[in-house]
């Protein structure tokens, strides 16, 4: 028997409201994406054919990178856009009144 699932419509644009903690969430989970790969070389090919390839021509790893990569590109398109930016100094070490990271 047939199941009745619900998707998108082909031509539908949804509007996601994306905070600053959401945001930083995705980068975190695309940073975890790209330490799986080890082998330098296999990730540089890798990384290559997202730029070249079509989607349904990646592998898993590929396609996830490419999927989270174009979603922060347009999370980052859009608070340009709107001047959502604020600029702000980070201390490095010799600067006076640096303090090192710790952890906990």
């Amino acid at each position: 028997m047939a199941v009745k699932v619900k998707e998108l419509k082909d031509d539908a644009i949804v509007d996601i409201k994306v905070n600053k903690t959401y945001y930083f969430m995705m980068k975190t989970a695309l940073f975890y994406l790209y330490t799986i790969k080890t082998d330098d070389k296999e990730k540089e090919a890798s990384l290559k054919k997202i730029k070249e390839a079509k989607i349904e021509e990646m592998d898993g790893w590929e396609a996830a990178f490419h999927t989270i990569a174009l979603f922060l590109a347009e999370v980052e398109k859009q608070g340009l856009a709107n001047n959502l930016y604020e600029e702000r100094e980070i201390l490095e070490p010799g600067d006076e009144g640096y303090v090192a990271p710790t952890q906990g």
